[in-house]
């Protein structure tokens, strides 16, 4: 069944609700109303994702993909092609054209960023802004900050959260250890850089789940805690899209951002939802058609609300696929937990079986978390771990620093042998056979070491002989 966004009549693009004058002539879609397919809808099973089938090459022939590296990037859902392919039959200009074609693809553009907001719980009058990447997304809110902001932040964070808002205004605190501490080094920033300089605009930036270790932070305590201390809040939802409910409003949380790409629809875009007077009042993040609503020989007057900082012609196909993904995942919810939470218990306590293999965790092993582990192999490096799982197993997980340098360095400086890990994550593209696989290959590793010879080589570790991955295949355009 093809999953298509909401009903929403019209194109208001301003938070206000008051359609803006189309950007770069032609008229706004108004009153044109599409049905849902979903609306309403609540379902018990599993949504399914495209290629379950994939076969890989191994050292012992095709083998079934198991797929355990969600957290890089996930598959698309099945109801995401399905949306992209009926979108594309009638794919036209946006906000730009009055033919049929481009009305409708308007429409749905605009209801593809409310499908969007409901899944992220905002509030009536945040803006919900698509942009390419949560990274893209904290740029845009870094570029918009008031000029004295002050932003306090976690050694612990992924790079695309930890980089983007300047050395010069960013206060970065260690990496806690647990809750607790996580909260109390925060509150003694917070109170410290309370007057002077400090005391205008502060912004405390969080995740909502770790990227290496999958364990969950708790969203409204540290919302609470920088609302107490005059501070707002932006937490990184990356790892939480496709995996937890994420509520903007419930969580009182400033601003939001997740990406696409990590929510089963891997079509190029991301999502920045929060207040909009901060967004509002920083300078536009792509100068150009759209973001304008008058431009005068001496003077440009430029849009507000997301129309400000989605300059060009928008990745429509994206916006829609990523609100075909949370339609699916809203109506399929609790499917989706029970399931990953099944996965998630076999992989650990499997892990915990192996002699050698050490789990990582920023709090403790008890703590809640997503689909997410990260683990050593003493003996083995990382790097050849992973290869081993894919070229011997036909497993796919992830292996290296994850872009949270400062996190696994922390984690792993008292090892005394490893610089990276590797990391297993899971997903609607993970099954109880891929697990098993996955805890297979390593046990046979630790117990009796590769089945092949490798060599390490400066690009990193290479199988002896002819590597069944390198093959030639057909592009597939």
């Amino acid at each position: 069944m093809s999953v298509l966004p909401r009903t929403i009549s019209g194109f208001h693009p301003d938070p206000d609700g008051t359609p803006g004058p189309a950007p770069c002539g032609g008229g706004a879609p108004h009153g044109l109303t599409t049905r849902s397919r979903t609306a309403g809808t609540v379902a018990s099973e599993l949504p399914r994702v495209v290629g379950a089938g994939l076969v890989v090459p191994t050292l012992s022939g095709p083998t079934p993909y198991a797929n355990l590296d969600h957290a890089a990037s996930t598959p698309a859902l099945v109801a995401v092609k399905e949306a992209v392919d009926r979108a594309l039959e009638t794919y036209a200009s946006v906000h730009r054209g009055a033919g049929y074609a481009s009305r409708l693809t308007s429409a749905w553009y605009e209801q593809a960023r409310a499908e969007v907001a409901a899944f992220v719980g905002a509030r009536s009058d945040d803006a919900v802004i698509f942009t390419r990447t949560t990274t893209d997304s904290w740029a845009v809110l870094s570029a918009a900050l008031p000029a004295d902001t002050t932003v306090f932040i976690f050694a612990s964070e992924h790079h695309s959260t930890l980089l983007p808002w300047g050395d010069l205004r960013t206060v970065r605190l260690p990496v806690p250890h647990s809750v607790a501490e996580a909260r109390a080094l925060l509150a003694d920033e917070l109170a410290a850089r309370s007057g002077g300089q400090h005391a205008a605009h502060r912004l405390v930036v969080i995740t909502g789940a770790s990227n290496v270790t999958g364990e969950i932070w708790p969203v409204e305590d540290f919302a609470r805690l920088a609302h107490e201390h005059g501070a707002r809040i932006a937490v990184d939802a990356a790892q939480l899209s496709a995996h937890r409910r994420i509520d903007v409003a419930a969580w009182d949380v400033d601003y939001l951002a997740f990406s696409g790409h990590k929510t089963y629809a891997p079509f190029g875009t991301g999502v920045l939802a929060g207040r909009s007077d901060w967004l509002d009042g920083g300078d536009p993040y792509l100068r150009g058609g759209g973001a304008t609503r008058v431009v005068a020989a001496g003077d440009t007057t430029w849009a507000t609300g997301a129309a400000r900082h989605e300059g060009g012609s928008p990745n429509v196909i994206g916006a829609i696929a990523l609100a075909a993904a949370c339609a699916t995942i809203a109506a399929h919810r609790v499917a989706i937990e029970e399931h990953e939470s099944r996965l998630l218990s076999r992989l650990r306590d499997g892990l915990s079986t192996i002699d050698g293999v050490d789990e990582l965790s920023i709090f403790d092993e008890r703590h809640d978390r997503v689909g997410v582990v990260a683990f050593t192999v003493r003996g083995f490096e990382a790097s050849l771990v992973s290869q081993v799982l894919s070229v011997e197993h036909g497993v796919g997980v992830r292996d290296g620093r994850f872009c949270a340098h400062l996190l696994v360095d922390d984690l792993l400086s008292g090892t005394g042998e490893h610089e990276t890990a590797v990391r297993a994550s899971i997903g609607l593209g993970s099954t109880k056979e891929g697990v098993d696989r996955l805890i297979g290959g390593l046990r046979e590793l630790v117990e009796a070491g590769p089945a092949a010879a490798w060599t390490r080589a400066d690009s990193g570790w290479v199988v002896d002989g002819d590597d069944p991955r390198d093959r030639e295949v057909v592009r597939p355009w």
